[in-house]
């Protein structure tokens, strides 16, 4: 296979960076899949000196790690790390190098310090736009501590394997041949999985923060950035950088950026919060929050962060349909990316839950694959976009039910019918499917703030036109509120709009 000139003029700058050489230890046989891999690696070796390859037998073919001469980085790809993956393929082959990992020394640290052999395998698909950040995450594992192994395994190549471990969801990640973890992971959640939560001992000599933002999506991201600015001490505490917005893969109305993407617009604003004096506490969740002498935001590991003043912005999540079989087959039929777990429906039958802007595009995403989409929309009509239902009218493989009530998702050890009841005439229908896509909109993540902060009936964070809350010194911004709208840009405003709440705050106090 031959690399196109963009891919080529992009690796001829990376390969510069290479810091030493490096060995493609290469398991290939004579099958297509390995041709296609033998095509990759030689002509990617003939543009750098430092690359070599070297013939070797390995448990999966075609596959192939990328060591230093006579030492074994831990690192391997079987199949062809390409489309998402391709960056995963990069990053590892500067690391290995001896490039460095961006990532802070505290967390490398906690790496370094896993005393026991721990071998990964990364399932993927190279649509996935979550899978990188799982790959990236387990490589850099490897490149830090000789006692961790990871092998990302490409899903179409290794199609008998995936079947075999009935994996219905990437990213999928097995830990010494168990499963270990499912979905969009950070390197922080990965390691406390692996090696155990933070000590709250850890965050002892936090400092009292001027503003400190709880979450990292958009309204977060924006917020830390707009209080970093006024020069006052900002903190951070981050379950998930991106947050929700890291699902979505593409975004079209973006104020003065035609398209981009949301793990790449998410990756941007974390790299602007870096350009400030931001303390970012990645993979925690907060559980508790009160107002003493100051307010505090108690965090799952136990420690205590003290503030002057909080902007919540804990964002949403798929909302779930709640019925039968859901939380059954999740992962083993059930989904909520199209994008990521679409490829491995293909030529099968699906059902999508939603007749949204979400549940459409997905249907035409997935479309594109399955050999049938059944759409079922709740009320009498669809509610997206009329771009979107022109678009899946022309669909042959589609077929849309309105009126539509899921009563019962059923199978045996992976999701094989799906049962509706009509809402005109109560009957009752089953689909053959083997997919269930849920995309019915999002539940704010408030469950924690109950009995501390004000809530409408939607559960969403109550808060005026400065962005504050009910307690003095609190405020919120984004998704988990109550914006009438839910989008990337409204959800940026309103952070900015909480950060400078807060500041006239500190002002005034």
């Amino acid at each position: 296979m031959a690399l196109d000139k963009a891919i080529k003029d992009q690796l001829t700058q990376y390969l510069a960076m290479l810091e030493s050489e490096v060995v493609f230890a290469a398991s290939l046989g004579e099958d297509d899949s390995s041709t296609k891999v033998r095509e990759f690696l030689e002509e990617i070796a003939e543009m750098s000196p430092k690359i070599t390859i070297q013939a070797v037998a390995s448990e999966r073919t075609p596959s192939f790690s990328i060591n230093r001469p006579g030492e074994e980085s831990g690192i391997a790809f079987a199949g062809l790390p390409l489309g998402h993956e391709f960056t995963s393929f990069i990053l590892a082959l500067l690391q290995v190098s001896g490039r460095p990992p961006k990532i802070d020394e505290a967390l490398q640290k906690r790496i370094k310090a896993i005393d026991k052999p721990l071998h990964f395998e990364t399932y993927v698909s190279l649509t996935c736009h979550n899978c990188p950040d799982v790959v990236q995450a387990l490589n850099i594992m490897a490149v830090l501590n000789p006692s961790i192994s990871h092998t990302m395994i490409e899903g179409g190549m290794f199609k008998e394997e995936i079947d075999k471990k009935k994996i219905m969801a990437v990213p999928t990640v097995f830990l010494d041949g168990e499963e270990f973890a499912s979905g969009r992971q950070t390197i922080e959640q990965l390691l406390e999985k692996a090696a155990g939560p933070t000590s709250k001992d850890d965050f002892a000599e936090k400092e009292l923060f001027d503003v400190l933002v709880v979450g990292g999506g958009p309204a977060g991201g924006s917020a830390a950035i707009y209080a970093a600015r006024k020069g006052i001490n900002t903190g951070m505490v981050v379950e998930t950088m991106g947050g929700q917005v890291m699902e979505t893969l593409g975004i079209e109305n973006m104020i003065g950026t035609p398209y981009t993407e949301g793990p790449k617009l998410m990756r941007q604003v974390e790299e602007h919060i870096n350009e400030y004096k931001v303390d970012v506490m990645k993979g925690q969740r907060a559980k508790d929050i009160r107002r003493n002498d100051v307010i505090e935001v108690e965090l799952e590991n136990g420690a205590v962060l003290k503030t002057k003043t909080a902007i919540l912005a804990t964002g949403a999540r798929w909302r779930n349909i709640n019925v039968p079989g859901e939380k059954e087959f999740k992962n083993k039929g059930v989904a909520y990316c199209p994008h990521c777990d679409g490829p491995l429906f293909a030529g099968k039958e699906v059902a999508v839950i939603g007749g949204g802007n979400s549940g459409i595009e997905a249907a035409i995403d997935l479309a594109g694959m399955a050999k049938h989409v059944y759409v079922l929309e709740f009320l009498p009509e669809l509610k997206a976009d009329l771009v979107l239902q022109n678009r899946l009218n022309t669909l042959e493989n589609v077929t849309v039910i309105t009126n539509a009530a899921t009563k019962e998702i059923a199978g045996s050890d992976h999701v094989e019918q799906l049962t509706y009841v009509d809402r005109e005439t109560n009957g009752e229908f089953t689909l053959a499917v083997e997919g269930v896509f849920i995309l019915i909109g999002l539940m704010p993540n408030t469950e924690w703030l109950k009995d501390r902060i004000v809530l409408n009936e939607r559960n969403e964070i109550v808060v005026d036109k400065h962005g504050a809350t009910n307690i003095e010194g609190v405020f919120a911004a984004g998704d988990c509120t109550d914006s009438v709208y839910k989008q990337i840009i409204t959800s940026m405003g309103s952070g900015a709009t909480a950060a400078l709440g807060a500041f006239d705050h500190l002002i005034r106090s």
